[in-house]
């Protein structure tokens, strides 16, 4: 038996005119708005990514991230991307999350309000010639020579030192080339994120943020790199693209247990603060810590403080999202309403 639910692809404001949302609908998502805000959406069987393959979870990104784009293709240039799999049981609970991201949302907005995220990926044109070059560096063959002083072949370790030396150069050119890049870029970029590269061959994998009125600029820094490099690399560009390196949001659905089990942990009232879960838990810290009791030091009681802890903050947090109240209310009742967390994903 499949369960619906209700998948989030992100976020938009609604300042948009009502034949735009018309046009949403005819690609098979629609809106459900909270305020000056609406959750882009798709009723879908609900499946959790735990028990997705890697081809199945490739799908999923691949559509996730086409959704997104054809709706930035519509004319919303404004949105803000949501965690992928992001999968809700109800509407109540779209509006909901709305509801306690409300601030945080509208704070985003404004901020790429004329922005947008463009990523390149640079990598090397002919990589076994670079490779056969690095073969060459005056340390390497060095090496080489101080081997075949003392026997006439290179060993099988002997070979691997080679490599692992051959690997380091190539690390460092990498580094130096991608930073050349950045630098040469950083100037039009209001932010700039790398992320891992996926092999030797690939020379940076980053996004940048910028103004949309700067993509040509930003295209003519990439045309000089080219040019000051002479073929060596090649630039493929992607966008522009949501703000899917910088902002993208996620949603914490915190267990209530555990939510209960820190407060009984630190021996709080039913109404708190953030500075009062603070001291209790450095007083609890106190009692475990090496550093400051180190015949009592137990690692187990150690990380569960430090988790209790964390389950605390990130409660402290969802219960300011959905209340201007200055204290954070620990009943169980109250508990049970603050267990949905709105965060840009780090």
């Amino acid at each position: 038996m499949t369960t619906k639910g209700i998948y989030i692809y992100g976020i938009i404001p609604n300042f948009y005119s009502t034949e735009m949302f018309r046009l949403l609908e005819d690609s098979g998502v629609y809106a459900i708005s909270f305020q000056n805000i609406s959750a882009i959406v798709s009723d879908r069987d609900s499946k959790y990514l735990n028990y997705l393959d890697r081809e199945s979870l490739g799908h999923l990104l691949v559509h996730h991230q086409k959704t997104i784009e054809d709706i930035m293709g519509k004319g919303f240039t404004m949105i803000v991307p949501m965690q992928l799999g992001t999968i809700v049981s109800s509407k109540k609970e779209v509006i909901k999350i709305l509801a306690n991201g409300y601030d945080l949302i509208m704070d985003i907005l404004k901020k790429i309000e004329y922005l947008t995220e463009i990523d390149i990926v640079v990598t090397y044109d002919n990589f076994p010639g670079i490779l056969k070059d690095i073969s060459n560096h005056p340390d390497i063959i060095a090496m080489k020579e101080d081997i075949l002083k003392k026997t006439d072949t290179l060993s099988q370790i002997d070979q691997v030192k080679v490599g692992m030396l051959v690997q380091e150069k190539l690390k460092e050119k990498n580094k130096k080339v991608e930073m050349n890049i950045l630098d040469s870029l950083s100037p039009i970029s209001l932010d700039i994120k790398t992320h891992d590269v996926m092999n030797d061959e690939m020379v940076t994998n980053s996004a940048f943020f910028i103004n949309r009125n700067k993509k040509e600029k930003f295209e003519q820094v990439i045309d000089q790199l080219d040019e000051e490099y002479k073929g060596l690399l090649n630039f493929k560009l992607v966008g522009p693209l949501p703000c899917y390196s910088f902002y993208t949001l996620e949603i914490i659905k915190l267990n209530p247990e555990l939510v209960t089990q820190a407060k009984t942990e630190f021996e709080l009232k039913e109404e708190t603060s953030e500075s009062e879960i603070k001291k209790a838990y450095l007083e609890k810290a106190k009692l475990f810590h090496p550093d400051a009791n180190l015949e009592n030091f137990n690692q187990e009681n150690f990380n569960k403080i430090n988790d209790a802890y964390h389950t605390l903050l990130d409660y402290s947090l969802a219960a300011r999202q959905a209340s201007d109240d200055g204290l954070i209310p620990l009943t169980k009742e109250k508990v049970v309403e603050n267990l949905i967390l709105v965060k840009v994903k780090e």
